[in-house]
């Protein structure tokens, strides 16, 4: 159960650092569909580079973000395949993994990062969003997190049946 927390721990970071390379370096508004659509109202398409090489940077984020992502679940199936893990074993670990993951999206980026303006982050990027990201907006995308919630488990348990058949 460690290295799954570890793992989501990863995949955790991962997740930040996609949000921080789309947001703060690409800034392009096609990465910002989930964004309240009062905040999509105010925001240019694409902000120009503030110095060479930003969107490049960017997008280096963002490539090694995918793979803080993707490399947990090669790790924990590997593991489990490893130590003779039965199909409800890599499933708990794949939904716990998943559910760590959501928790620390809707706790920290939604309610913390977008409704508390916490550290200033989106205002830093997008100074037009002062004062339209606030509190009321927190589960503006409820539905959105449900389906992702039950798209995980049912994916979870695809990895986990795979990973059985593997090993």
């Amino acid at each position: 159960m460690i290295l799954t927390v570890l793992l989501s721990l990863v995949m955790m970071a991962g997740l930040f650092l996609m949000l921080w390379g789309a947001v703060g370096f690409i800034q392009d508004k096609r990465f910002m569909s989930s964004a309240p659509k009062e905040g999509l109202a105010v925001v240019p398409d694409r902000k120009p580079e503030r110095f060479k090489g930003q969107y490049a940077l960017g997008w280096c984020m963002a490539v090694l973000a995918m793979i803080l992502m993707l490399a947990p679940i090669v790790i924990g199936a590997w593991d489990g395949i490893r130590n003779d893990f039965g199909f409800d074993r890599f499933f708990l670990r794949f939904v716990c993994m998943h559910l760590l993951l959501k928790a620390f999206d809707i706790g920290f980026f939604d309610w913390v990062l977008l409704c508390n303006g916490g550290f200033g982050f989106f205002v830093h990027y997008y100074p037009e969003v002062r004062g339209i990201y606030q509190r009321h907006l927190f589960g503006y995308n409820w539905k959105e997190h449900l389906v992702q919630i039950i798209a995980g488990i049912g994916i979870a348990a695809l990895l986990a049946w795979i990973c059985t058949l593997i090993g």
